[in-house]
């Protein structure tokens, strides 16, 4: 089995690949700076704080061990905070991977597993999104993510690294053990929201357009469950031990849910009522973003077997009300 070096393994979804990577007899090393990441979540394999910016600290890890892949989650992930602060992003995002990359080469690891987005496409011409369609980011955040897998393809052909980009649609739910699961600060992604609306830790959740050309007039999104992402990137490690070449995939139920459908579904999952305010639209937000995730299957044998939107929530609300205690 392989020794799998985890970037921002303290993470959300980070902690769980550390858990499922383990799972299957791997070796994990965590390098995390603890800034958005949680001591606690590092259950599987050792910690060693770090920033990954600090390309000293990156070759010291590869000098005194043993490391056959990295698992690359370390980055900012606030679309909002790109815009204002787009400087920080391309800092830790861009020169961080790029940190990363260098150390690598100078380590002799070439192989890699990228946790990249769905914001690489930006606004699509058609939905579903499969692989080739053409990345446009609207954003910086999107746009860091996409210069990180431009440069992968720059180290590939220097270097003989082999990456898989996998490009996440809207991760969601938590480990159904709810030892790990969703935690961030601020928090800004709808599922949580609308959980802490239904536990009374925010008077309402607010819902961001209602004249979108969907059934019920609010954007539909593609949730994917956490776990079967951890489980497509512990695939995506053996597909590069098995000398498998570099691929890009999304990662994506090939389902949508509206945002109404998302309130509704806590309602029925917990119980409890859920105060929904109507607001404008955002700016840049598409009404519509949902996976092709074929190719996945087609080059992992990988499916989503756990996202129905109601087992999402589910296994994240075991974990919110453990978590954030109930009211």
């Amino acid at each position: 089995m392989a020794r799998i070096l985890i970037t921002g393994g303290a993470g959300y979804v980070g902690s769980h690949c550390a858990k499922a990577a383990s799972a299957k007899g791997h070796e994990i090393v965590v390098f995390d700076s603890l800034l958005f990441g949680h001591r606690e979540f590092v259950r599987w394999g050792e910690l060693i704080t770090g920033d990954i910016r600090n390309g000293a600290a990156l070759d010291a890890i590869f000098s005194n061990q043993r490391i056959d892949a990295v698992m690359h989650f370390a980055a900012l992930a606030y679309v909002g905070e790109s815009v204002t602060d787009p400087g920080k992003y391309y800092d830790v995002n861009v020169n961080g991977t790029r940190t990363l990359l260098d150390a690598m080469a100078r380590g002799g690891v070439d192989k890699i597993v990228f946790s990249s987005s769905c914001a690489t496409y930006g606004e699509p011409a058609a939905v579903p999104i499969n692989e080739n369609t053409k990345q446009n980011p609207i954003n910086p955040y999107g746009f860091t993510k996409l210069i990180c897998e431009r440069m992968m393809d720059d180290f590939g052909r220097a270097h003989g690294l082999r990456s898989v980009r996998l490009r996440y649609f809207n991760a969601a739910g938590a480990e159904p053990t709810a030892e790990i699961g969703e935690d961030h600060d601020p928090e800004t992604h709808l599922i949580p929201l609308v959980l802490d609306a239904a536990m009374g830790r925010r008077p309402d959740v607010i819902v961001f357009g209602t004249d979108y050309p969907t059934p019920d007039g609010t954007a539909i999104r593609d949730y994917i469950h956490v776990c079967d992402l951890a489980r497509a990137h512990t695939l995506a490690i053996e597909h590069l031990l098995d000398r498998g070449e570099t691929v890009a995939v999304n990662l994506g139920n090939g389902k949508g849910a509206s945002v109404r459908e998302v309130v509704d579904t806590v309602r029925q999952v917990t119980g409890r009522d859920v105060s929904a305010r109507d607001a404008p639209r955002r700016p840049g937000d598409p009404a519509v973003l949902v996976a092709d995730a074929r190719k996945a299957h087609d080059v992992f044998g990988w499916t989503a077997q756990r996202s129905a939107l109601a087992t999402i929530i589910e296994d994240a609300w075991r974990w919110h009300s453990l978590r954030f205690g109930t009211r």
